[in-house]
């Protein structure tokens, strides 16, 4: 969480780059922003609150901000509300050092007690500026700036990607270790990052740091260096897509232009891996498993939960573990492979289990949607869901491209797959005449005030339940769960009254479908509303108040379809209610702490 950017040789553009990079990356944390430039001095500006608020505060300064070289944060708050104090950057005693960090110092209370013994005073709650009192330290001791850097992080317990600059230095200083950053290469600048957004309309040429490793960037050039000082000869990859995909394109919100962007997500997630005519499908991984285990977090695990469920069918047995649980205490693996599902690739919970799981000898599989993100880079293989860049902190076509990823992952299993193959081709279209036709905006308009909203589906409309309900809980800030639907009669009934909407996913018309209708019948006996999301294959519109329609499709696509009407409720919902749809409270798109 928390994003960072740096950047040397913009010249007089320095802050405008800064503050442009913080706007591109404002995703992953908007508690408080700040800036810091440096030139004979450091200036820092800082303010809690999203970043209109520190571009208020630039407006109404006194002199403008300038310097050769700079760096800017916007923070998720860990340790310390979001106030000016705890924004970044920090500053040491002299005022000579600022420092930007992601991540969280374990050790930090520790060095705090003896930096405030040794005389140093401290303005903040935060993890965070113990740092460049460290650094201070050293440049008090007579190191020039990157040796007290590099000595300062050997002190620091836990995760971090730190930037920093110092007075008279006209370079900017990195390191990192289980928190991103990437730097970006420019003919006449360079730049750093937590993510390619932050800098991608400068340049499309980046290296990705690796831990341990450590950065200087200025006007001129660039390096890496190992822990031991030593060069590293880095890989220069070239982003591939543009930086108008970062933009709203005219929607008012991205979450809703993602939504809308799920069809062509979901193309370029396909293109060049199913054959119709063979009736096969083609990744470029190895995969002949005799059991999975997947690990995952939020709405990648509900991606997960369906991904065991289509193995599971395939005839390969498969689980889904939170990866939070799995790290701390994992199940036997023995030869199991172990699939990390995870969209940015940088998920701490998640990147912690595979790292356990690599060390009890599994082999690992990363399904995720960044280019050379920690997770491809550390795992035996990976598979790419081409999603394309989402900035909604709400994750949406994400989801659907991680379905239809290990969709075809477990095609590649099962000799059964020209109707799965025929479904495939034809769900982008698919998803764009749900887009076309829905009456998402009517259901939210009638059920907004209620006072809880339960989603309920069996099979793979299990996760898609627990989906529809987490987006809607994440978005609108009302009491939302999800529930396999045979589950609601040992307990969740009880919850269930006239002023509580029940959103049933029913695809298909077999056995499932037709005990789900069993179960809508228990809530609409209990007088709650009841929203079918439904192809109209089973007589469930009989029971329902309002139906979500989607069309006939093979079950396996069908449950992605389903998805599509639940986003778009949350989404209409959220707007009706006022809340900040694309930067949710408390919440943050990369999830980089455990």
């Amino acid at each position: 969480m928390c994003g960072i950017i740096g950047c040397a040789g913009r010249g007089g553009a320095t802050l405008d780059t800064l503050v442009h990079g913080l706007s591109k990356l404002e995703y992953r944390g908007y508690d408080s922003a700040g800036v810091a430039l440096s030139g004979s001095e450091v200036r820092v500006e800082k303010r809690a609150g999203e970043l209109d608020a520190l571009r208020a505060a630039l407006d109404d300064a006194d002199e403008d901000l300038t310097g050769s070289v700079g760096v800017g944060h916007t923070r998720w708050s860990t340790h310390g509300p979001p106030t000016d104090e705890n924004a970044h950057p920090h500053r040491d005693c002299t005022g000579e050092v600022a420092v930007v960090h992601n991540g969280i110092i374990e050790n930090y209370q520790e060095l705090r007690d003896r930096l405030t013994d040794a005389g140093h005073e401290f303005e903040s709650d935060t993890d965070t500026e113990v740092v460049p009192h460290l650094i201070e330290e050293r440049l008090m001791a007579g190191d020039d700036p990157e040796t007290a850097i590099r000595a300062a992080v050997d002190q620091l317990d836990g995760s971090y990607a730190i930037a920093v600059v110092v007075a008279g230095v006209d370079r900017v200083f990195a390191a990192r270790n289980d928190s991103p950053l990437v730097l970006g290469i420019a003919d006449d600048a360079h730049f750093l990052a937590s993510d390619v957004p932050a800098f991608r309309e400068f340049t499309d040429r980046v290296v990705y740091l690796e831990d341990g490793e450590f950065a200087v960037i200025d006007a001129d050039g660039w390096r890496v260096t190992d822990g031991a000082g030593a060069l590293v000869d880095k890989r220069v990859h070239a982003v591939d897509w543009d930086p108008e995909e970062t933009g709203k394109s005219g929607y008012e919100h991205y979450m809703l232009k993602e939504i809308h962007e799920q069809p062509r997500a979901l193309r370029q997630c396909l293109r060049g891996r199913v054959n119709e005519m063979e009736g096969r499908v083609s990744l470029d991984v190895d995969f002949d498993p005799e059991r999975v285990q997947f690990v995952a977090c939020g709405t990648s695990y509900h991606a997960a939960l369906c991904g065991a469920h289509l193995l599971q069918r395939s005839g390969i047995p498969a689980q889904a573990f939170l990866a939070s649980e799995y790290a701390t205490s994992p199940p036997p693996i023995g030869e199991d492979l172990v699939v990390g599902v995870t969209q940015s690739g940088e998920t701490a919970d998640t990147l912690s289990a595979l790292r356990e799981a690599r060390r009890r000898g599994a082999r690992t599989l990363a399904v995720t949607n960044v280019v050379g993100s920690t997770v491809s880079r550390e795992c035996d293989q990976t598979l790419y869901v081409r999603a394309g860049p989402e900035i909604g902190v709400a994750a949406t076509k994400t989801f659907a491209a991680q379905v239809v990823a290990l969709t075809m992952l477990a095609l590649t299993t099962d000799g059964e797959q020209r109707d799965a193959i025929a479904a495939l081709r034809d769900l982008p279209g698919n998803v764009q005449a749900v887009l076309d036709s829905s009456t998402a905006r009517e259901v939210a308009e009638e059920y907004v005030d209620s006072e809880a909203f339960f989603f309920i589906g069996r099979g793979l409309c299990y996760p898609v339940a627990l989906e529809g309900a987490l987006k809607f809980k994440e978005i609108t800030y009302e009491h939302a769960e999800g529930f396999a639907a045979g589950e609601l009669k040992h307990g969740p009934l009880a919850l269930v009254t006239e002023d509580t909407p029940v959103f049933a996913v029913v695809t298909g018309d077999g056995e499932l479908a037709r005990k789900t209708i069993g179960n809508v019948k228990e809530v609409e006996a209990r007088d709650a509303p009841v929203i079918a999301v439904t192809d109209g294959q089973s007589d469930v519109e009989r029971y329902a108040d309002h139906v979500l329609r989607i069309p006939t499709s093979e079950p396996r696509t069908a449950a992605v379809l389903a998805n599509v009407q639940l986003q778009l409720v949350a989404y209409h919902t959220a707007a009706m209610l006022g809340r900040s749809i694309d930067k949710p409270r408390n919440l943050a798109k990369s999830v980089t702490v455990e």
